[in-house]
């Protein structure tokens, strides 16, 4: 019999969610948000559950994401339902991790990225390794950060969210929590032990298992993202990236001449914009721009390129409104 891909379970003190679609990385279906938001909703009320703890099988991925592939078959077969009922539901269940009235744990080891960083990111606990890697890549898909992330970036240090959510820049399990999406660095070794200590002790087990974090690997680079990526629109963070005239800038550009332009322009905005929105006014606003720029041609092909046939090369369309 195939097994389910969410495993939930009474651990002791916790109750565990295994995200186990370790072929798929893990990546989230509509199957599996449902699937977290029932068991979240089951052990909110229960006493017996003193906080949750949700991590992914195998040792490739936490979550690498949502099911975009599903995505763009709706989109291309303009079936709007299809893709307004998983976002809907997918940001319903951002938001109620968010407002879990227990302790929700995060375990990370390796690839975190998207739908992973909106069921850890919300949560008050985040556990990476050092194996794990985070990012938003969504503009190499003719996408933007979204699962509540136009709430998160804007509010790390200085411009550094921009910074990541732009150039879907990968960060380590150190450099996670230097940067404030994850809170804790445990090594990959004494994740399962520390899964038994929560079982057993409760939340508390994490701050004695949590190691000394080296230091940032892009403190060098802080002043400089601050400076360029404070600009008042996209463009004029490529024309200060342009001036910086360092090669940590003329990386940064490369990075970006990779991305979608449209989708580019579009994160800038709801990025920008949600430094001063609550999380739920964020997710509100992702929901009415992924409805628009799923329909957009450099979706479909941002997914095509990355994801169904991995060419990487996408063929981008002209800059044009979502």
């Amino acid at each position: 019999m195939t097994e389910p891909s969410v495993i939930t379970s009474r651990q002791g003190r916790i109750g565990h969610i295994l995200l186990n679609r370790p072929r798929t990385l893990n990546a989230l279906d509509l199957g599996m948000i449902r699937a977290i938001a029932d068991a979240l909703a089951a052990w909110a009320p229960a006493p017996e559950v003193h906080a949750v703890v949700i991590e992914g099988a195998g040792e490739r991925a936490f979550c690498a994401g949502g099911d975009i592939r599903t995505v763009r078959d709706a989109a291309l077969a303009g079936d709007a339902a299809v893709i307004t009922d998983f976002f809907t539901e997918e940001y319903a269940l951002n938001l109620a991790i968010a407002r879990f009235p227990k302790p929700y744990v995060s375990l990370i080891d390796g690839f975190c990225m998207g739908g992973g960083i909106g069921v850890s990111v919300h949560g008050q606990i985040r556990v990476a390794s050092e194996a794990a890697q985070f990012a938003m890549p969504e503009t190499a898909i003719g996408l933007f950060p979204d699962v509540g992330a136009t709430y998160v970036l804007p509010r790390l240090p200085g411009r550094l969210g921009l910074y990541l959510g732009l150039t879907g820049t990968r960060l380590a399990g150190a450099d996670a929590v230097h940067a404030g999406i994850a809170t804790h660095l445990v090594p990959r070794a004494a994740l399962a032990d520390l899964r038994v200590a929560l079982a057993r002790d409760g939340v508390a087990a994490v701050a004695g298992a949590a190691q000394t974090l080296p230091a940032f690997s892009l403190a060098p680079h802080l002043e400089a993202i601050d400076r360029c990526f404070g600009a008042a629109s996209y463009d004029g963070v490529v024309a200060a990236l342009a001036a910086e005239g360092t090669e940590w800038a003329q990386t940064t550009l490369g990075s970006l001449s990779h991305m979608s332009p449209s989708s580019l322009r579009w994160s800038f905005e709801i990025i920008s914009e949600g430094a001063h929105r609550t999380l739920d006014a964020c997710l509100a606003a992702e929901l009415a721009l992924v409805q628009r720029v799923t329909r957009h041609p450099d979706f479909a092909e941002g997914v095509r390129a990355m994801v169904v046939d991995k060419d990487r090369t996408p063929q981008w369309g002209p800059v044009s409104p979502a």
